[in-house]
């Protein structure tokens, strides 16, 4: 396992200011948060890939700024602009298939827009997992706040009916949100987690930097041990609350530390 970081801890800086700030900081397993089209062009791509190859970093996963749009695009009763829908997503596949990120991020629908059945959310969600197949990629479901992937009954529906389409980025804060421990979510979704955003917290406060309030990392890593998880974990906190880079950098050390001692994560897991 590997600690990384979302580019949208620095937002809102532009895309390219941040990954290129956090690459200088050390950093070189990134989330990209893309934040508008022009982001997403031959030009940009090329850019950032240079960058990554110049200085042996990685992109792991790509960030839709579509994500706020995704309940009107993708999941309204109007099915033709889901079909639509999904062409347009094909954009972010061939983007992440170019700087060869594995995953893209999907919230899915709004509660407060809720228009169709759970059947047809797990429905079209499968068919948008299917495009990304095509292009290589994963498509990963994120739990969030106020969307109906905020319940926990919702995901393991989606676990059961879609077999291996259905994969699952679990983000610690919004699982606080939602009124879920971190760990409630590991242990039920398993090794359908293919990614991690993750944070700290406090009793009064759901989201800051890892080491900055009581999480129980340990704990939350043993947990991911036992649980079969395989992949990475980007430190993801709201660019307005943490943009110094210097306490970015202590989080992620503050991480590795705990990994280098954390036993159920030595064995057949790279640190």
């Amino acid at each position: 396992m590997k600690i990384g970081i979302s580019t949208g801890c620095l937002y809102p800086a532009l895309t390219e200011h941040s990954f290129d700030q956090l690459i200088e900081a050390g950093f070189d397993l990134f989330e990209v948060f893309f934040n508008t089209f022009s982001e997403l062009e031959p030009d940009a791509l090329e850019r950032m890939l240079y960058i990554c190859q110049k200085h042996g970093a990685a992109v792991v996963s790509l960030h839709p700024f579509t994500s706020s749009f995704e309940s009107y695009l993708l999941f309204s009763g109007y099915e033709r602009r889901f079909l639509d829908g999904v062409r347009l997503y094909d954009m972010y596949f061939r983007s992440a298939r170019k700087l060869g990120a594995s995953m893209v991020v999907l919230h899915g629908m709004q509660t407060v827009y809720s228009s169709i059945s759970t059947q047809e959310y797990i429905r079209r969600f499968g068919i948008l997992a299917q495009e990304a197949a095509a292009f290589g990629i994963t498509l990963v479901q994120e739990n969030v706040f106020r969307h109906c992937s905020g319940d926990l009954n919702l995901l393991l529906e989606m676990k059961s009916r879609l077999g291996s389409l259905a994969n699952f980025v679990l983000d610690t804060k919004q699982a606080r949100r939602c009124g879920y421990q971190p760990e409630e979510i590991a242990i039920a979704l398993g090794s359908s987690i293919r990614h991690i955003h993750i944070s700290d917290c406090r009793q009064d406060e759901l989201c800051l930097l890892p080491g900055t309030g009581c999480f129980d990392f340990d704990r939350f890593f043993d947990i991911l041990g036992t649980s079969g998880y395989s992949g990475d974990c980007v430190i993801e906190v709201y660019g307005n609350q943490e943009n110094d880079i210097p306490a970015l950098c202590k989080a992620r050390d503050y991480l590795n530390r705990i990994l280098e001692n954390n036993q159920s994560l030595q064995g057949g897991i790279c640190i």
